[in-house]
C-alpha cells in the first residue's frame, strides 16, 4: 500500500521543527530514518497529515567523546556509531549491540533517536541505554529537559516524551570494565526473540558492579537492579549466575507469538543472560 496524503516540512532547526509541532498537534509526527514510522503509513496504521523531517537539523548529528563523557546526537545513524572510531574504543558495547540491528541497508538509514524514541520494546537501543543509564535530551516549547532512559518507558509505543517534544540526544558516561550484548534473532533483520545487555567491574576476583538490561521480553525494555545486585560481590560462580537469571525471569513479562512461547522465551532470556555474563566476566 501507500501512505495516505499529507503535507511534508523539512524545517533546519529544532526550535523550526518544535514550532511545527505546536502548530499542527495531534496531525503532525516527526520523522528520524523513517523505518519505524514509514511502515505504519503504508499499511494505513496512523493517520499523519502533516510530516516533519529531522534530516535537514544538523545540531541533531555527530558523536562526542570528551574524556569519560559521551554524547550521541538523535540523527546519528547506526552505521556511524558502529564505524566512530572513538566511540567504539569509549564504549565498545554501542559498537557491539550496533552490528546486531536488523542489516546493512537499515543501519544506513536508521538512527539512535527514532530507535529509542519509539517506545518499540523490540528495539535494541533502549534496553542498552537502560544498562548504561544513560540520560536523554529533549526540546519542546518550554525548552530542554533530561530524562533517565530508566524511567522513560511506559508502556509498548509510551513514553515520558511530550507529544511537543524532540528528543535532540542521548548521553551517557563511558562504561567500565567488561561488557556484552548478547542477542537471539530468527533470522537476519528480525527484531530478538530475547537480548541482554551486561556491564561488569572486576577488583580481586570480585564482582564489584553489575548493570543489566533485557530486550523484548515485555512491553518495555526491563532494567533488573536486583539482578545485577545477584552477581556484586561474588566471583560470578554458578550460584550469583543462577540468582542473576532468576531474578530477571521475575522481572521480565514475555507474551507468546510468531517468536515462540512464553516458556519458550524465558528459557532464551536465561540462556542469552548467561552468555552475556560470562563474555562480560572474560572482557573484565
Amino acid at each position: 500500500m501507500i501512505p495516505g496524503s499529507f503535507e511534508y516540512h523539512r524545517p533546519d532547526s529544532v526550535s523550526a521543527a518544535v514550532k511545527l509541532l505546536a502548530e499542527h498537534g495531534d496531525e503532525a509526527r516527526v520523522m528520524a530514518g523513517g523505518h519505524s514510522l514509514v511502515p505504519l503509513m503504508k499499511m494505513r496504521m496512523t493517520d499523519i497529515d502533516h510530516l516533519i523531517d529531522l534530516q535537514a537539523i544538523g545540531d541533531l548529528k555527530g558523536i562526542s567523546v570528551d574524556g569519560g563523557k559521551i554524547r550521541i546526537g538523535a540523527l546519528t545513524t547506526q552505521h556511524e556509531l558502529i564505524n566512530d572510531k572513538g566511540l567504539a574504543k569509549a564504549a565498545p558495547i554501542i559498537h557491539e549491540a550496533s552490528l546486531q540491528i536488523a542489516d546493512p541497508q537499515v543501519r544506513y538509514m536508521g538512527t539512535i533517536g527514532g530507535n529509542v524514541a519509539n517506545g518499540d520494546p523490540g528495539n535494541d537501543m533502549p534496553g542498552l541505554m537502560q544498562c548504561l543509564d544513560a540520560t536523554y535530551e529533549v526540546e519542546g516549547p518550554s525548552g530542554k529537559r533530561e530524562i533517565k532512559a530508566r524511567d522513560f518507558y511506559e508502556a509498548a509505543y509510551f513514553t515520558a516524551l511530550g507529544e511537543d517534544e524532540i528528543l535532540t540526544a542521548v548521553e551517557f558516561d563511558a562504561p567500565k570494565g567488561g561488557y556484552a550484548y548478547e542477542k537471539m534473532k530468527r533470522k537476519i533483520g528480525d527484531y530478538a526473540t530475547a537480548a541482554a545487555a551486561v556491564l561488569i567491574e572486576m577488583d580481586g576476583g570480585k564482582c564489584t558492579s553489575a548493570s543489566i538490561a533485557m530486550t523484548n521480553l515485555s512491553d518495555t525494555p526491563i532494567y533488573s537492579e536486583a539482578a545485577g545486585q545477584a552477581l556484586v560481590g561474588s566471583s560470578l560462580g554458578d550460584d550469583a549466575v543462577s540468582a542473576a537469571v532468576k531474578a530477571m525471569d521475575e522481572a521480565i513479562n514475555p507474551a507468546e507469538d510468531n517468536r515462540g512461547p512464553v516458556d519458550f522465551k524465558r528459557h532464551v532470556a536465561g540462556v542469552m543472560l548467561r552468555r552475556a555474563i560470562a563474555r562480560a566476566a572474560e572482557r573484565a
